[in-house]
């Protein structure tokens, strides 16, 4: 069937997590002259020191070892006014991004100067750290730069016991999405307990989710179909690492579902079983949300689970791997 005056559909996303990562020996020594007050760099096999330390020589790709104490005072490489701060950044007023290239060094590193007005930053500007009140180990312990000649290094600036190994950075992320008149006729379908498919033009392939246009020959695939809730697990991943934020306990199972009626597999859970007994081929249900907790999404089928019925034979989806 094929729909036409799609309403648009249009919500606001956040997405927040803590994003953790160990830092290595290299980034981990720079983070730690950070904490102390101290701004360190590493010489290249051409003499160059380079800050923030590279972890292989740009020139032979070979491991850099070699780690050089730079001044906290610089000179403005080149720079860019912002007008309109947005959340998240150093300032909540007006302020530049400049590249800063610091006495000691040969490369430039990138961080806010605070200056009230275009008219007060300049190529050639002398600037130097604003050191935070409180160092952790990470790049805000550059609170930012401000013009001046001379030193503003703390007076605790002795080299740490405790190198940094790890940090966690919070990453918040808010945008509106809109939805396509393909994605939008399916999450209208599913708020009302139907799957819908999208059919190509030129054979006949049913996709799920629908797609805007054929990604073969780009041609519109706006013909719906109604497709089962039933289906054969075509390859899967059993989740045994945890991690933040995981709402299930592993181990459990990824997997990819190809719905009878589709021509391409999706990615969703399977459980109602143990991880061990997923195989390829097995026949699978979706298990649906109370009515009541439905929404615009395809979280309204919670997970998969098995069907009962006898494997799918492999030439029945093997061409859909």
């Amino acid at each position: 069937m094929t729909l036409g005056n799609t309403e648009v559909l249009a919500a606001p996303l956040r997405m927040q997590f803590d994003y953790t990562r160990s830092t290595g020996p290299t980034i981990g020594r720079f983070l730690t002259g950070l904490r102390s007050g101290r701004v360190v760099g590493v010489r290249g096999s051409d003499g160059r020191v380079i800050v923030p330390p590279a972890e292989f020589d740009p020139i032979t790709a070979e491991p850099l070892t070699e780690f050089v104490d730079v001044a906290d005072v610089g000179t403005v490489q080149s720079w860019s006014w912002v007008a309109e701060p947005l959340p998240g950044q150093p300032f909540d007023r007006p302020f530049a991004y400049a590249l800063i290239k610091l006495d000691g060094a040969d490369t430039a590193l990138l961080h806010a100067v605070d200056v009230a007005s275009p008219a007060d930053i300049s190529t050639g500007l002398r600037v130097r750290v604003r050191w935070a009140g409180e160092r952790r180990g990470d790049i805000h312990d550059i609170a930012c730069f401000e013009p001046g000649e001379s030193s503003n290094a703390p007076a605790d600036s002795a080299a740490d016991a405790e190198p940094v190994t790890g940090i966690i950075t919070p990453i918040d992320l808010s945008f509106k999405h809109t939805a396509a008149p393909q994605e939008a006729e399916f999450l209208k379908a599913i708020m009302e307990g139907r799957l819908l498919g999208a059919k190509a033009s030129s054979d006949g392939k049913v996709y799920f989710p629908p797609r805007g246009a054929d990604p073969r020959d780009g041609s519109p695939t706006d013909d719906y179909v109604e497709v089962a809730d039933t289906g054969t697990v075509t390859t899967f991943c059993i989740v045994n690492v945890p991690f933040m934020g995981q709402s299930i306990k592993p181990p459990y199972v990824a997997a990819y579902v190809l719905l009878d009626g589709t021509d391409i597999p999706f990615l969703h859970l399977v459980l109602g079983c143990d991880a061990g007994e997923v195989r390829m081929g097995m026949r699978v249900k979706a298990v649906w949300k109370p009515r009541e907790e439905w929404s615009l999404s395809m979280g309204n089928v919670d997970h998969f689970e098995p069907s009962g019925e006898p494997d799918a034979a492999y030439e029945s989806f093997s061409h859909h791997l």
